[in-house]
């Protein structure tokens, strides 16, 4: 399968609107029906939070269709975010905030395409996606909450990784903030674990 990192921004809304609104309700699809997150749940079947802004950046994986296989997004941490605005005691020394630090959320490969008992290749051209976009738009640092198992996986891939804080037992699962360098070496390493040779980013297959 043939999938490459499509990078949307709020002046590409209108272009993407369509791509967009099904990326949200894949988002809901999966945090609100199938993990259950019901503070999430809203009237429609859409999945938007309070930073699902103008300021956002998503990523989108799509197939050689045009058809969405995962997707995630970045928020500038000098805006509202998850771990200065939610779960700022997963930073006891304070949550990260820089121009060039960004969050790192809503990471998913769609359903359909999980692998039992390991990651899916999607889940590759994703990790590299995100690095790749992030020292495109010249973005340092990467801060993320996720679940505890996160830590040990990105460092196997050669990530370099900082643990902000202790491990947060929460009603949707163990919880802990990771703060990211982002380095070329990072990125090669995740090309050579999942085997990528091809462009990831979109624009870049396209004039390779």
């Amino acid at each position: 399968m043939v999938v490459r990192i499509q990078v949307v921004t709020w002046a590409e809304r209108r272009k993407f609107r369509l791509k967009l609104e099904r990326y949200f309700r894949i988002r809901y699809d999966i945090y609100v029906r199938r993990r259950q997150w019901r503070a999430l749940a809203r009237p429609i079947n859409i999945e938007m939070d309070a930073f699902d802004t103008e300021h956002a950046v998503y990523l989108l994986a799509l197939d050689s269709l045009g058809k969405i296989v995962g997707g995630s997004r970045l928020v500038p941490t000098l805006q509202p975010h998850l771990l200065g605005n939610v779960f700022p005691e997963l930073a006891p020394a304070g949550p990260p905030r820089a121009p060039d630090i960004f969050e790192w959320t809503r990471f998913f490969i769609s359903p359909a395409l999980h692998r039992s008992g390991r990651s899916s290749p999607i889940a590759g051209i994703l990790l590299c996606g995100v690095l790749e976009v992030a020292r495109k738009l010249g973005i340092r640092q990467i801060s993320v909450v996720c679940e505890s198992f996160w830590p040990k996986r990105l460092r196997a891939f050669g990530w370099s990784i900082t643990e902000l804080g202790e491990v947060l037992q929460h009603e949707d699962g163990d919880v802990i903030a990771l703060l990211i360098d982002v380095t070329p070496e990072a990125i090669a390493n995740t090309r050579r674990v999942y085997g990528i040779r091809e462009p990831i980013l979109a624009e870049a297959a396209t004039t390779a």
